[in-house]
């Protein structure tokens, strides 16, 4: 490089960094192949490893944002990323479980219930990417996808592990995707449980609570981990029905 060309750059200016941080990418990475892993085994008729799959890539979602505030690593790219691999692992992916397990055989209205919840995901995640620091912590504008996601895999699961056949319910599961797609996108107003401060002291009580629902939750995965994100879902519209009829009372 010429003397010329030296003194055009400025010296206070430093060259972009092109990397990208490893570790918490890492573990969007395992989300995302665990959502397109439960799309292969849906394809295959495989329901209840698809199922599986779809909340081993809730476990690793959860895992990468904490990851990259503890280690102090994160960035644009990995949010960008993460929100890319969230449309795949609680957005296409439920969808095309439950689609490739009961929904096709209602024809057009069961790629319709799917079509709602996969464009219910997409809506929620760009509205919350535009919406972060404007909106209190202490709740979620509309069901979480992961949520979401976890209550359409959920039943697929607990149908499959017991044999449940879906044929005579075909209707009422596509009307139950489909309000899950539209929960997504609603102002309903749900729990986030970020002003939960895990370093704080807590009554001996509630650890025995969080012991006892583990081991509720291990006597059958597939039954209980359905009922609790059918009763998260559940709770948005309880919780606003509640708000409004407590305010049609103080008027």
């Amino acid at each position: 490089m010429t003397d010329f060309q030296n003194e055009d750059k400025p010296e206070s200016v430093k060259p972009r960094s092109r990397g990208i941080y490893l570790l918490p990418n890492l573990f969007t990475t395992g989300a995302l192949f665990s959502g397109f892993y439960a799309v292969v085994a849906s394809m295959n008729g495989h329901f209840e490893n698809a199922a599986v799959a779809i909340f081993v890539a809730m476990v690793l979602d959860g895992l990468d944002g904490r990851v990259a505030r503890m280690t102090n690593t994160s960035s644009a790219f990995g949010a960008e990323y993460d929100s890319l691999a969230d449309m795949v692992s609680f957005g296409v992916a439920p969808s095309l479980v439950v689609f490739n397990w009961v929904l096709d055989d209602i024809g057009k209205l069961g790629w319709f219930a799917a079509f709602v919840y996969v464009a219910g995901a997409a809506l929620r995640l760009a509205r919350f990417n535009t919406q972060i620091g404007s909106t209190d912590k202490r709740y979620f504008i509309g069901l979480p996808s992961p949520a979401a996601a976890a209550a359409v895999a959920g039943l697929v699961w607990a149908a499959t592990e017991y044999d449940i056949d879906g044929g005579p319910y075909v209707y009422l599961i596509a009307a139950y995707v489909a309000i899950v797609g539209v929960l997504m996108v609603s102002n309903v107003l749900y729990y986030s449980f970020k002003d939960v401060n895990l370093k704080e002291k807590v009554p001996f009580l509630i650890l025995a609570g969080i012991v006892l629902a583990v081991g509720v939750i291990s006597i059958s995965p597939a039954i209980f981990l359905w009922m609790l994100f059918l009763a998260y879902a559940i709770s948005g519209p309880l919780l606003w029905a509640w708000r409004k009829s407590k305010h049609k009372s103080s008027m």
